[in-house]
């Protein structure tokens, strides 16, 4: 089997290969870097295991969870039964379990913007969201590696990452704690109710910095929770599951994408995205990568600011982007801080008060050659009605930003006419 490994992307400490919960590096917190694990894949490990419709089925080999339970005698059938088993379960709760989505010609809307398009669908994900995939790789690791089975799960989510996973959860039989914020949207409240989460409403205290959701969600970690959550930063191995949406994307072959349109929270799409591309890219499985860039709103855009100040300081350094990206590794304070105010947007999904994965996101935005925009609220107003008219379905504000980002693009002249680009629909209107 060929060697892989967890290890910190800022001080290379590597996780313990047999770590039951190697979720966050174990110097975090003493210093001014960005310690964030990162799944790094032997260039010669095969990614594609078939054809299976279940994306952790077929990209298995790529996932932490499957190494792990190779190494506690766990053989690759039987990782595959336990999937399945897993998947079975979600469906009984959420009414169907992990599929390929769709990867779709846009043509009316292309033909309005003057482009090649192909829409991501992810509105018909479990849980109506792609949430749902970077949790999978998460419980499927607790699955075969926790030791503590009764042990409660924690999330902090405004909506999408919360509904997925007190879906999981439940199918799993784990306790889930949900900290939300108060204006919660009331049929998110609802259901998470009904799937049995216990979910703390957090209010943002007068002069609180940062989100107050994250502030109770690591009291949870402290008294003895698992960070079941999509932020990178706090369980790195939320990007492994992340990662089957744009593997799919590239199995479904066809031309190249010129540009790929990603909306930005806390930034674990983004970073699955890139590192997917990465991996392909390695294992001969992609040509050439997109340009991928990223889409903020004015209610809150840190990663945004992060860029233009890791842009500012290779100019007036005279380093190159590379130099400057690692010394904002080891100066993270200098570059992501939490957003000033409370953060609004009709987007509510990626008004993040800090994009948690920011350095990954930024890596790959210079490796591909690509760009962050932020768009107002009428963008992504204009936007989600120019989805719904031209392609049918009921994707949110926050599932539609990316189109925003792509006609603000458009309009600064970024994106030219003709590009081939790809768009990720990342959830439902609840």
């Amino acid at each position: 089997m060929s060697t892989v490994g967890l290890a910190c992307a800022a001080c290379g400490w590597p996780v313990p290969p047999d770590a039951p919960r190697p979720f966050a590096c174990a110097h975090r917190g003493r210093d001014d870097a960005d310690h964030l694990i990162e799944h790094r894949l032997a260039p010669e490990l095969l990614l594609d295991a078939g054809d299976d419709p279940n994306p952790f089925v077929r990209w298995r080999r790529g996932l932490w969870a499957w190494h792990a339970a190779q190494r506690r005698g766990i053989d690759d059938a039987a990782f595959v039964a336990r999937v399945r088993h897993l998947d079975d379960r979600i469906a009984a709760v959420d009414g169907h379990g992990f599929r390929t989505t769709p990867w779709v010609d846009a043509p009316r809307l292309g033909q309005r913007l003057g482009l090649d398009l192909r829409i991501k669908d992810e509105t018909g994900n479990v849980a109506g969201s792609h949430k749902a995939r970077h949790l999978m790789g998460l419980l499927l690791h607790l699955d075969v590696a926790d030791p503590d089975p009764g042990a409660p799960l924690a999330i902090a989510s405004c909506g999408n990452a919360a509904l997925a996973a007190a879906v999981l959860a439940r199918a799993a039989g784990r306790v889930l704690q949900v900290c939300v914020p108060p204006e919660a949207e009331p049929a998110v409240l609802a259901r998470l109710h009904g799937l049995g989460a216990s979910v703390i409403t957090c209010a943002r205290a007068a002069g609180e910095a940062g989100d107050p959701c994250l502030h109770r969600f690591r009291q949870a970690l402290a008294a003895g929770a698992l960070p079941f959550c999509c932020q990178g930063s706090e369980n790195g191995l939320a990007i492994d599951g992340g990662q089957t949406l744009m593997l799919e994307i590239i199995a479904a072959g066809g031309a190249p994408l010129d540009d790929l349109v990603v909306q930005v929270g806390g930034g674990a799409l983004a970073s699955a995205c890139m590192q997917a591309c990465e991996r392909a890219m390695v294992c001969g499985l992609l040509r050439q990568l997109p340009r991928i860039h990223t889409v903020q709103t004015r209610g809150a855009a840190p990663l945004a600011r992060a860029w233009s100040g890791v842009c500012q300081r290779a100019q007036s350094e005279g380093q190159s982007l590379a130099a400057a990206l690692d010394y904002s590794a080891q100066h993270r304070s200098e570059f992501m801080w939490p957003w000033e105010g409370a953060p609004h947007s009709i987007a509510s999904g990626i008004v993040d008060d800090e994009t948690y994965d920011w350095h990954a996101v930024l890596r790959g935005m210079a490796a591909s050659g690509g760009s962050s925009v932020v768009v107002d609220e009428a963008t992504l107003r204009q936007a989600n009605a120019l989805a719904r008219a031209t392609t049918g379905g009921e994707p949110s504000h926050t599932g539609t930003a990316g189109l925003a980002g792509l006609l603000q693009l458009q309009r600064q002249g970024v994106i030219a006419k003709g590009a081939r680009v790809g768009l990720l629909w990342t959830g439902v209107q609840r």
